[in-house]
């Protein structure tokens, strides 16, 4: 159902019944959590791909730097560590100057060091940018870290239970008093679907 609701939202699938409103004209993009990216390319190669006549070498190697992928040259993606294909993928998907980042599980299958790395960078981009990030998570604690609202949804066929205005200062310290009785509240209540 997650998975779902970003599909209908990037306008991929349309939905069974209702409506999606708010979204007309906004600039979407999505990062997932396979990377996607071209595989026998550079970073670089993969945003000049992408923005094909507007490549601008200076403005791609300065959104690079700014999502903290070093200058990797020639390197092929395929040789990327984990977090330096979602920081190239991030890169990508920020190259249609996107008002609204949709993340399906962006760092699933990265190892717990550079899943936490991703996190603080996701919310560098988010403080110093002020995009909207929508972020699909399985993970309460990664929720409850990143998010402003944690919509809780149930099971299949997936439907809102409940929505959670998350009001901790940031930068967030998961060991808090407020943060593990939010992590228990919200634990307590769910199908393990977020």
């Amino acid at each position: 159902g997650k998975t779902t609701l970003l599909r209908i939202l990037l306008g991929l699938e349309r939905p069974d019944s209702g409506t999606v409103e708010g979204l007309a004209g906004k600039r979407l993009t999505a990062v997932f959590q396979e990377d996607r990216l071209l595989e026998h390319l550079s970073a670089d190669g993969n945003l000049r791909f992408v923005l094909g006549r507007a490549y601008d070498p200076a403005a791609a190697r300065a959104l690079l730097d700014r999502l903290g992928l070093p200058d990797t040259g020639p390197q092929p993606v395929r040789e990327f560590s984990g977090g330096m294909k979602q920081r190239a993928g991030i890169a990508r998907a920020y190259t249609n100057n996107p008002e609204i980042m949709l993340m399906d599980e962006p760092f699933g299958q990265l190892d717990a060091q550079t899943r936490y790395s991703m996190q603080d960078e996701v919310l560098r981009i988010w403080e110093s940018e002020k995009r909207t990030f929508i972020f699909v998570t399985n993970n309460i604690e990664e929720a409850l870290y990143l998010a402003d609202r944690i919509v809780l949804l149930t099971n299949y066929p997936a439907q809102v239970k409940e929505i959670y205005d998350i009001n901790l200062p940031r930068p967030r310290d998961t060991v808090s008093p407020e943060f593990l009785r939010l992590r228990k509240i919200i634990s307590d209540n769910t199908d393990l679907a977020l």
